[in-house]
């Protein structure tokens, strides 16, 4: 069968090559912390990330990067964002060159302000262009871990990718869907980040459904606005990489990035609330990405002006819900 690499641990890496593995596929999982991938190697737990789930005997963990690229048919890229070019130029010179590449990382790349496509083309070459695919849509990791009725969308400018992918991590609890709209799927799954953290601190300010409502909606147009002005189909971000991901993310209790947020509306500062975290809000780092990169492409975004301004700024949580509601007047189309 087709062996499988899986590059990253966290709470996602390790279900998705939990599922993987459970379908048959011999899937090696590497694993930054040497110590963890000790422990799992004994235990078959990921007790820093996924406590509580036995993964399957399929599976096997490495902490040398090599081990998990040699050989494979297909590579599941799910670093964090801001390390991904990082963990790619290691890993480079033991990758097949006809190795499947699928991302499951959701950011925009600070400095460069690129997708994951961009980096991966980057880093690999223009080549891998046609061999690579993007997982995304709203899926905590902790439901499908659990085997929950969970559906998502897989992106590749090659439909026949698309689908083998689909094929491939299709299960009776995980639905996959294809499209072919690369940058919408990775807008909408990086921006929906920078929405969640301001209905977090919205709910943290102690306001309800009606605030979380108009952010969902009106963060949905800045979603579209920036996708767009990058090329994405408008159609992309009424789909599951786009309101799916965005509603999870804005009212799930597990959603670490709307956890942030209602820290944040608390008062509490945010050096404070990430080192007492070790998992990633990729909402936080990607927020100055997406306020860098729609003034550069001169595009209106007011929420995520806002979350830039109270994340790098440390404006009042408070100032920025007024000043959001006494802007100019205009119509929704605006």
């Amino acid at each position: 069968m087709m062996n499988i690499g899986v590059i990253g641990a966290g709470s996602w890496g390790t279900t998705l090559a939990d599922l993987l593995a459970k379908k048959g596929f011999p899937v090696t999982l590497w694993v930054y912390e040497s110590d963890l991938a000790e422990r799992m190697a004994k235990t078959r737990i990921n007790d820093l990330y996924l406590n509580g789930l036995t993964l399957s005997p399929n599976l096997a963990f490495t902490n040398e990067l090599s081990e998990a690229v040699i050989d494979r048919q297909l590579l599941l890229l799910v670093s964090p964002s801001q390390v991904m070019r990082q963990v790619l130029k290691q890993f480079q010179p033991y990758l097949d060159k006809s190795c499947l590449l699928v991302s499951a990382a959701k950011g925009i790349e600070n400095n460069s302000l690129q997708l994951m496509s961009e980096v991966l083309e980057e880093v690999l070459g223009i080549e891998v262009k046609n061999r690579c695919a993007f997982l995304s849509g709203p899926s905590f990791a902790k439901e499908v871990a659990e085997e929950q009725p969970t559906a998502v969308t897989v992106a590749a400018d090659d439909l026949a990718v698309a689908y083998r992918v689909q094929e491939i991590f299709s299960t009776d609890y995980f639905r996959v869907y294809t499209n072919q709209d690369v940058v919408g799927v990775e807008m909408g799954g990086a921006l929906k980040n920078v929405i969640a953290l301001a209905a977090g601190v919205s709910d943290g300010l102690g306001f309800n459904n009606n605030a979380r409502a108009a952010l969902i909606t009106r963060g949905l147009v800045e979603i579209g606005r920036l996708g767009m002005a990058k090329g994405a189909v408008e159609s992309t971000f009424s789909g599951l990489a786009g309101m799916g991901d965005l509603v999870l993310t804005c009212t799930g209790d597990l959603s670490r990035n709307r956890s942030v947020g209602m820290e944040l509306g608390r008062g509490r500062k945010l050096d404070e609330i990430l080192n007492q975290m070790h998992m990633v809000a990729e909402g936080v780092k990607t927020t100055l990405s997406a306020y860098q990169l729609a003034n550069k492409l001169g595009v209106k975004m007011p929420i995520t002006e806002q979350m830039y301004q109270i994340l790098y700024e440390d404006k009042d949580p408070k100032l920025a819900v007024a000043d959001l509601m006494r802007r100019a007047l205009t119509s929704e189309d605006e």
